[in-house]
């Protein structure tokens, strides 16, 4: 478990529920809007993960209007994962 690609192995599952928590509060958004006080964290989450998934989104098109760039991410994370540990 000392070994370093394990550590980065970690860190790709923590992005993952990162990127998982943003997908939970683009649909919860779409119903309520964001209360004041989570505002700030909300906007870390965002700018953490939309570096990854803008770049998906160039590649990804929407499919009747659903971003399905998160789900190839989710597997192109689970792969690299895989591959170090």
């Amino acid at each position: 478990m000392n070994d370093p690609l394990c550590l980065v192995a970690q860190l790709l599952s923590i992005y993952g529920f990162i990127l998982f928590a943003r997908i939970i509060i683009s649909w919860v958004t779409m119903f309520r809007p964001i209360p004041a006080s989570i505002g700030p964290v909300v906007r870390v989450i965002y700018d953490i993960t939309e570096p990854v998934m803008g770049f998906f989104r160039r590649f990804i098109p929407p499919v009747g209007g659903l971003d399905l760039s998160p789900i190839v991410i989710f597997i192109v994370l689970r792969f690299i994962q895989n591959a170090l540990c």
